[in-house]
């Protein structure tokens, strides 16, 4: 096509993801850099109360991205050479690297068919005497089985933790992601739920795990600057090996002001997804992955499936969308089949046959609260037109 409409769609690209920023968020960030505490300040605390609260959860701990908030999690645990973590093999690298960071096994978990979450019979299977935890993962935004997670993590007396970087917003069965496991996890990047920038959180109802965890996000040492401050002291101890995980004061303001906001974009991203179900549904050659009815995602990313025949494939459908100005993405390579993986922990192709499967066929559409009906109706009819 070489109609006016498909070159001005050429003009002005739909992303996958992108983060919306107002007025008062930059407010809230401008009033804390003309304020004394740029970081360990008042407002990490204030975040991370307010972000417990909002998840049902104990205990929060903020700190500099989502992958700090993994390592931190793990490291709390007490993850060591030996252990053994099973991870599901579609999700980020993130997910299966804060094991290796702390010198443990990733163990690679399949996923189900339908709609790409660890599959826990298969948990069930890939435990052995050194399983220390399993980590699963609300893939595209979708909570996991964690009735049945649960169940066989406590059986086998180990920890579960959620990665639930895609989720924040969603319920699984009227319980709030963040409430589900012993320990949670979530990011805010830009393209997530909210956003302060690059930063992460961990939740939990441990108040001993929580401390330790703010000990490794500063150095391994007791207490913070502000902490001292306020003792008068300039004394302190490095109690443990830990990293530099802080997050700033302003990094949180813009944090809290965006959780104002999640109740809205949550419900605004549904309302996409119902958009998309209706329409994709009805269209040959693509398939939009299933969604549980005791469940309600919080659709991170929209991730539907490209049926192959002799005239398409996900790579051609890919290259075709994006020529529209539809900036689809791909989520995710399977972990086990990175060269890294490979290479160190001696994974191959063949073992996780579901998600590789699923790898080729798969494809991230725009998803963000601040699409218009138009944004919405462009993605679909691109689709249309392509599949």
């Amino acid at each position: 096509m070489t109609d006016s409409r498909t070159y001005m769609e050429r003009e002005q690209p739909l992303p996958c993801g992108r983060q919306w920023l107002d007025d008062q968020d930059i407010q809230a960030v401008v009033d804390v850099l003309r304020s004394d505490w740029l970081t360990t300040g008042p407002k990490v605390a204030e975040f991370e109360a307010i972000f417990a609260q909002a998840v049902h959860a104990g205990h929060a701990v903020a700190v500099s991205n989502g992958t700090a908030a993994l390592h931190c999690a793990v490291s709390a645990i007490n993850i060591g050479p030996g252990d053994e973590v099973i991870v599901p093999a579609m999700t980020f690298a993130a997910t299966a690297n804060c094991v290796a960071y702390r010198g443990g096994t990733p163990v690679f978990a399949d996923v189900l068919p339908s709609n790409l979450l660890i599959d826990p019979e298969d948990v069930e299977a890939k435990l052995t005497s050194r399983t220390a935890a399993v980590i699963a993962v609300d893939y595209t935004g979708h909570p996991c089985h964690y009735d049945r997670l649960k169940e066989i993590t406590d059986r086998q007396g180990i920890r579960l933790v959620a990665d639930a970087c895609h989720s924040l917003g969603a319920s699984y069965k009227g319980r709030a992601v963040g409430s589900l496991a012993d320990l949670s996890v979530f990011s805010f990047h830009p393209v997530k739920h909210v956003t302060t920038g690059e930063g992460g959180m961990i939740v939990c109802n441990d108040e001993v795990l929580a401390d330790q965890m703010r000990i490794f996000r500063n150095h391994g040492i007791a207490s913070d600057h502000r902490q001292r401050e306020e003792k008068v002291t300039w004394f302190y101890e490095m109690v443990d090996l830990g990293w530099n995980y802080r997050i700033t004061d302003f990094q949180c303001a813009l944090g809290m002001s965006q959780l104002r906001k999640l109740p809205a974009w949550v419900a605004r991203r549904r309302e996409i997804a119902r958009r998309y179900d209706e329409a994709l549904g009805e269209i040959p050659g693509i398939r939009p992955l299933q969604v549980d009815d005791d469940v309600s995602p919080a659709y991170h990313l929209y991730v539907v499936r490209i049926e192959p025949n002799d005239r398409r494939d996900r790579h051609s459908v890919f290259n075709a969308l994006r020529n529209r100005g539809i900036l689809v993405n791909v989520h995710y390579i399977p972990v086990h089949l990175h060269p890294y993986y490979r290479n160190h922990f001696g994974t191959r192709k063949g073992m996780c046959p579901v998600a590789e499967k699923a790898y080729e066929q798969i494809l991230s559409l725009p998803m963000f609260p601040r699409m218009t009906d138009e944004d919405v109706a462009r993605v679909i009819r691109a689709c249309r037109d392509v599949v």
